[in-house]
């Protein structure tokens, strides 16, 4: 499995079930993330409260990998909530220390229509 398909899988199984197992395997005591709109720095037991509030909510969608290396990913992903219809496209640049997550800058913005929309998903395949 790649490095993306394991953060992928980590955070799928933390929004559907609140299981956060996989999540703390591959992420370094080191994390840290900063928010660029607030300018707050988080830790990982931080994104995992955020993510435990979100996940009631959203879904995240279809996942991309644009790029991989030993020392960095970017994944681009849709996130939505259909009965609400709300939806964001973010990219996520992850850095490595001694193979595993040490840092991790998303930036994310709002979409004005459905990102399933004539592609080949749908959000039924992400539930």
């Amino acid at each position: 499995m790649t490095k993306a398909e394991q953060f992928d899988k980590a955070w799928r199984l933390a929004f559907k079930s609140g299981d956060f197992s996989l999540v703390n395997e591959i992420y370094h005591p080191d994390y840290s993330a900063t928010d660029f709109v607030t300018g707050i720095t988080v830790n990982l037991e931080d994104d995992k409260i955020i993510v435990s509030t979100m996940r009631e909510q959203y879904a995240v969608g279809f996942s991309r990998t644009i790029f991989e290396s030993e020392e960095f990913v970017c994944i681009h992903r849709f996130f939505g909530s259909k009965k609400a219809k709300i939806y964001s496209s973010a990219m996520t640049a992850i850095t490595y220390k001694d193979r595993k997550i040490v840092k991790q800058d998303t930036v994310s913005e709002s979409l004005d229509e459905d990102p399933s929309e004539g592609q080949d998903w749908n959000w039924e395949d992400y539930e």
